[in-house]
Order: C-alpha cells, then structure tokens, then sequence
C-alpha cells in the first residue's frame, strides 16, 4: 500500500499555518506519497466521517505560505473525550488508508495526536508542529511557536496607534490580550510597544487573583503617571487572568462557558467590561476623574499575514515532519535546536501530575521579564517612602498613611 499523509489543524488559527501545510504536503508528494488535507480537525475523525477530505497537489499549495488561515480550516475538537471518539479518529484514518499523519496545534491538540499515536499501536505514524499565538508550548532552547511573532507584531501595531489616541484625547485604554495560560503575548506586546503597563497571571506566582487586585495595580498606575505630569496610557491585560479569579469574581463575569478540552471560554468571557467597571468604582474613590476604554485584542491577530520569520519557521518545521515520519519516526512533537530540526518525544511533554501537555509560562525570574517590569509604570516599594509617597497620597487625594496602606500590597508585588 502506498504511503499517504493526512494533515490536519486544531485549536485556534496562527500565522504560519498555511507554510507549514504547503511545506509537508511538497515534501511528501515529492517523496511518492498522496496527501490529504484533513478539514476541520478532528471534528469529522470523531464521529466517524470519512467525507471531509481534500487531496492536495502541489499546485494547490506552493503558493499558500505567505497567506493567513487556514486552508484546512481548524476546531477545537477533543480527539480524546471519551473512547468512541478515539476509536472513531483511528478507524477513520484506517478508512482513508491514512499511513501518516500531521497535526499542527497546540498543547490540546499535541494531546489528541500523542492518544491517537497510542490507540494505533503503530500502525499510523503521527507528528505534531507546535502552533499557538500564547507562545505556551515547552519547545527546547526556549524557541517561540510559530505564529507568536507575527501576533506579538500585529497586536503591537494595534496598541501603538492606541497609545496615540490614548495621548489626544487624555484617556485610557485597558487592553485585554489572549492568553490563556501563558501572558507571554501580553507581555510582548507591552514591551514592543512601550505601553504603560502589563498585567500577567505569572506575576502572582500562582496565587488566586481578584479583580481588586487588578485594578488596584493600574490604579497605582494612573496615579503615578498622573504625578509625572501624565494623563493618559495604556494597560495591557492577558486574558488568563480570568482563569485565575475566585468564586466571587467569576460570578461577576456572564457566559462563563467551557469548551470541549474544559477550559473556560475566553472570548465569552467580559473581563475588560468587569475591569473599566471595577476601575471606575476604585477612581471615584479618589475623585479621579478618567476616562477608561476597554480593547479587546486577539482575533485581529490570528489569521494575519505571517512575518518572514514565521513563513521560514513553519516551512522548515513541515518539511522536518514529513522527514521525520517517512524515515519512521513517530509520536513526537517537531521542533528547531539552533536551527536543525528535532523531535521531542511526546511522552516527555506531558505533565505527570496532570497526565496533559505541559505548558510553558512567562519566567518571571529572567531579564527578559526584568527589563519590561523596569520599564512600565507601576508602583514599587521605593514609590511608598518619603518624598515620594506624599506626591502620590495628594494626586491621590488622601493621606500618606492612607495611600499606604491601600496600594501597599501592590507595590510588594
């Protein structure tokens, strides 16, 4: 029987995706194989439908690396559910005469591919190229996942022009970016941008957080921008914190709804809205007069035209998955070491206190992290002693004392 590759896509859309299915399916078909295009991940596989296939040529695709999207298109079907659904992927694949297959998402579906690769028992060779704009996946040498630039670029360019507007009209804007686990994309976007502020779930060291908390932090902030002699900036809040929350907070958010792996629903959830809500109420505290604007940002970047840098990363990765299955490899995720590709088992992937794939989060003990914490506007500890405090205490309208003991807990943080 000849050879044929299946590819397919989960998760959430990201830059590059197109390059790395352009680049495998080339690859593949150069070296004698018949290649299918998976459609809608593992949604069809998972109930047994064998119909949503493409065959792809190489006209089809050797002009598609330098585009957004997914020709594929993507979902966040859970492959691993229950039994039936994966028995259904892997009999769905033998229907196809699927010989070797290629997933490309992230930490679900590295999941999805690495039970399927167990459920087969070998009998269908399977990879995965780590995509995701969170920038969340455990790849060696701390090497970004394909997509993150061009989203961190992307989203940059949004909250630049933000910040221009933010200076015109004296306001400010709290952005809330995606970022699920991981505020690396928040994070990013601040530093590259020069934003006032970033607030990320790492920074709490994995301490509940409320939304008090929050805006007290851009509070302090506004305060402290206030005394420089400026009005006006821009906050920018990674999305995970939501999954963060307590009890009390999530009531405060509507829809809160789960998706087929158990994570919250993000995008249902109002946490920008929660947030301009709460910071008003701790504003007027202070008879602050400000006007604060929610954005969100995240889909704007997920589809976007990849940056060079990703069109060549996801090219070299495709390519390096198909050479790795048809020399025989299987069950492992495909990556770059100083630029040679290599495959990391998917075993080692896994987190053994959870049984799922790990997830890499912002190190906050690094000098990357240092040097954008030094260049935000936040409270610090030498912000709470004299003469200093006193200037804050007066924008703020209290007393020294006052002022202390309400934003102390964030300076120490």
């Amino acid at each position: 029987m000849a050879s044929k590759l299946g590819i397919l896509v989960g998760g959430g859309p990201a830059p590059g995706i197109n390059g790395v299915i352009a680049s495998a399916a080339i690859e593949a078909i150069n070296s004698g194989c018949d290649v299918v295009g998976l459609i809608d991940g593992y949604r069809w596989l998972a109930r047994g439908e064998t119909d949503h296939v493409r065959a792809l040529t190489i006209e089809d695709v050797s002009r598609i690396h330098f585009t957004g999207g997914s020709i594929l298109r993507t979902s966040r079907t859970n492959p691993a559910k229950d039994e039936k659904s994966l028995a259904n992927c892997v009999e769905s694949l033998r229907k196809l005469d699927v010989t070797h297959l290629l997933c490309i998402g992230g930490d679900d579906t590295t999941f999805g591919a690495k039970k399927i690769a167990e459920r087969a028992g070998g009998a269908i060779k399977v990879a995965t190229v780590p995509k995701t704009i969170d920038n969340d996946l455990p790849l060696p040498d701390n090497m970004p996942s394909f997509g993150f630039e061009t989203a961190r670029a992307v989203g940059t360019a949004i909250v630049e022009t933000l910040m221009e507007d933010a200076r015109t009209t004296t306001r400010w804007y709290v952005v809330v970016s995606m970022g699920r686990k991981s505020g690396a994309l928040a994070l990013g976007i601040c530093k590259a941008s020069g934003a006032t502020l970033a607030v990320i779930p790492e920074e709490f060291g994995g301490r509940q957080v409320s939304l008090a908390a929050v805006s007290d932090i851009i509070t302090a902030a506004m305060i402290k921008r206030r005394t420089m002699g400026h009005d006006h900036g821009v906050a920018v809040v990674a999305e995970g914190i939501a999954e963060h929350l307590g009890d009390a907070d999530l009531d405060r958010l509507k829809d809160v709804t789960r998706d087929a792996y158990g994570h919250m629903r993000l995008a249902d959830v109002d946490l920008g809205d929660v947030l301009r809500r709460t910071l008003k109420q701790t504003l007027s505290e202070y008879s602050l007069d400000i006007t604060v604007v929610t954005k969100d940002i995240g889909y704007e970047l997920r589809c976007a035209k990849p940056l060079p840098f990703d069109v060549e990363y996801a090219r070299t990765l495709g390519y390096g998955a198909v050479r790795y299955l048809l020399e025989g490899g299987s069950g492992a995720l495909i990556a770059l070491r100083g630029g040679k590709v290599v495959p990391v088992d998917l075993n080692d992937l896994v987190d053994p206190a959870t049984g799922k794939v790990r997830i890499r989060l912002v190190d906050t003990t690094t000098e990357s992290y240092k040097v954008g914490r030094e260049y935000m506007i936040r409270l610090s500890p030498d912000d709470l002693k004299e003469p200093q405090l006193s200037r804050l205490a007066s924008t703020a309208g209290v007393g020294p004392a006052v002022f202390a003991e309400r934003f102390g807990p964030v300076a120490r943080d």
